[in-house]
């Protein structure tokens, strides 16, 4: 008989390591947070679990499962089945099946079987590679951590003993979630790095050793330093990780914060806030913003913000916290309009163009399509050539690296020929868009044009608006604005370009691009 190993409601097909693996499900997971893509051969992406239940192989008590390793594969497609909504995936690099094992004996005793939670250290000794740390928790997080007057330094002594507490539990390690801490007083002080330390004994210490700074409680300067710099990759963020500031609050903070939770956002970051003795009635008069949580947390959801009422007794608190870091699926603030987009370039390839200008088009489409995250589970970028014909440079999946995107862009070929706008919209739409059309990302078209079209533009655009994809029209030279202004999305004015000369396209990179990201988070709130 072979023992199962016991796993957690988020390990993915990705995380196992063998061949043929005999896996235990806890019981009671929440169905809404599964990630699955496909049916009856999943991504390796996909949660092990969600796909035994999606494929009929345990119900939600949980139970033993078999996991066989597969090739990758193309569209994967979406079926929901059992409670459960799989989702579509294009192409990944490999897949797993799940069927149901006969007679196994259980390895594991106690409750990380039961219970429907991120592992957190109770798992038996052998089965946890002390260097890799705990691998269903993947989780890049920077503890900003309270060092003003507000909290002095005898409950700043009392956080540090919090903050430990909860650096343990996590699991830190080389393959789990990294941790740094930062401390907020008058001026930001980064004091480690994620890189710095890979185990919980050492992180343990250097948190033992931290000086109390005093000072304002500048949280909102402290967040946005953190968020801008304290990620990079040269820094030791990973790609494809959710980055995380958990901010400790001792009352209230004495700046203004809701600015550095834009910032946080647009950069990919998820803001928690743990607020302690927060303002009493008689204080309220002297905080800034009353919704200071609200403002600068990643969705004002209650997910993100977590109260305790003293920094006495915090012990308690230490779990449920844990639980929330290590949900990854709760990360509504890892998808951002620089990773999380398809912008697709419909070019104007007509004879009034002439070839010089054909360049600064191309140099033009390379400085907006440079600023975002390409990728295979990032953003994309497709690019299309009109005339009275219409010719597809590249796909969204062609290429899956910012490289090989603007090396294509820069040889695309100038066609020459008449303006069929109306035309090459619909065709767009149909073949560029068309098989993207479930897929997890928000669709952009920006369509570059110089001159009247000789075909109706109002319907094509109007057709692809409803298929879901925004439209920005640029116009240069003798685009009439009514054509521009009809192809537009709404609201007209922000997505309308316009000008006289084709130099003029290098102004307007900037524009687009926050265009597009302004777009991208109102679709989300």
């Amino acid at each position: 008989s072979l023992a199962s190993t016991a796993i957690t409601c988020f390990t993915r097909g990705l995380d196992l390591r063998k061949e043929t693996e005999d896996v235990l499900c806890p019981a009671n997971c929440p169905l809404w947070q599964f990630y699955v893509f496909g049916d009856g051969v999943y991504a390796s992406l996909s949660s092990v679990c969600g796909a035994a239940i999606h494929r009929g192989v345990i119900s939600n008590a949980g139970g033993a499962v078999r996991v066989q390793t597969l090739p990758g594969q193309e569209n994967y497609p979406a079926v929901n089945a059992n409670g459960i909504q799989s989702q579509v995936l294009t192409r990944w690099a490999s897949s797993f099946s799940v069927t149901r094992t006969k007679n196994t004996v259980l390895e594991v005793v106690g409750q990380s079987v039961s219970t429907a939670r991120p592992s957190t250290g109770k798992r038996p000794k052998k089965l946890l590679d002390k260097k890799a740390g705990n691998k269903d928790c993947k989780a890049d997080i920077a503890f900003l951590m309270d060092g003003s007057y507000n909290i002095g330094q005898r409950r700043f002594n009392l956080q540090k003993n919090f903050v430990g507490k909860v650096a343990v539990m996590l699991g830190i390690g080389t393959e789990g979630p990294h941790v740094g801490v930062v401390q907020a007083s008058e001026h930001p002080k980064i004091e480690f790095y994620l890189t710095k330390f890979t185990t919980a004994k050492e992180v343990l210490f250097a948190i033992k050793e931290l000086g109390f700074r005093g000072g304002n409680s500048n949280t909102g300067k402290a967040l946005k330093h953190t968020a801008q710099k304290f990620f990079s990759l040269e820094n030791g963020a990973r790609k494809g990780i959710p980055k995380i500031i958990v901010v400790f609050l001792d009352g209230w903070p004495s700046d203004d914060i809701e600015e550095a939770g834009i910032v946080a956002r647009e950069f990919g970051v998820n803001v928690f806030i743990v607020s302690v003795a927060k303002p009493t009635t008689e204080e309220l008069g002297m905080v800034q913003d009353i919704g200071f949580v609200d403002k600068a947390v990643c969705r004002n959801n209650g997910f993100f913000s977590y109260q305790m009422p003293t920094w006495f007794g915090t012990t308690k608190y230490v779990k449920p916290l844990v639980q929330k870091l290590c949900s990854h699926e709760q990360m509504l603030c890892s998808k951002t309009c620089y990773n999380s987009v398809n912008i697709g370039f419909l070019i104007d390839g007509s004879s009034s163009v002439g070839d010089s200008n054909f360049r600064l088009v191309l140099e033009f489409i390379s400085n907006v399509a440079k600023v975002f995250e390409i990728s295979d589970i990032g953003s994309k970028v497709a690019a299309v050539q009109f005339t009275y014909d219409q010719r597809t440079e590249f796909s969204f999946t062609d290429y899956t690296t910012k490289e090989k995107v603007l090396s294509a862009i820069r040889n695309i070929r100038y066609m020459s020929g008449g303006t069929a706008t109306g035309d090459a919209i619909s065709f767009t739409t149909r073949n560029v868009f068309g098989p993207m059309k479930d897929g997890p990302n928000k669709n952009f078209l920006v369509v570059l044009t110089d001159g009247q079209s000789y075909d109706d533009v109002r319907g094509p655009a109007a057709a692809a608006q409803k298929a879901g994809i925004t439209i920005f029209s640029v116009g240069v030279a003798w685009a009439p604005l009514d054509d521009l202004k009809d192809m537009a999305s709404e609201p007209r004015e922000s997505h309308t370009f316009f000008t006289r000369e084709f130099t003029g396209l290098e102004q307007m990179v900037p524009d687009i691009i926050r265009g597009i990201c302004k777009d991208f988070l109102d679709s989300k709130q």
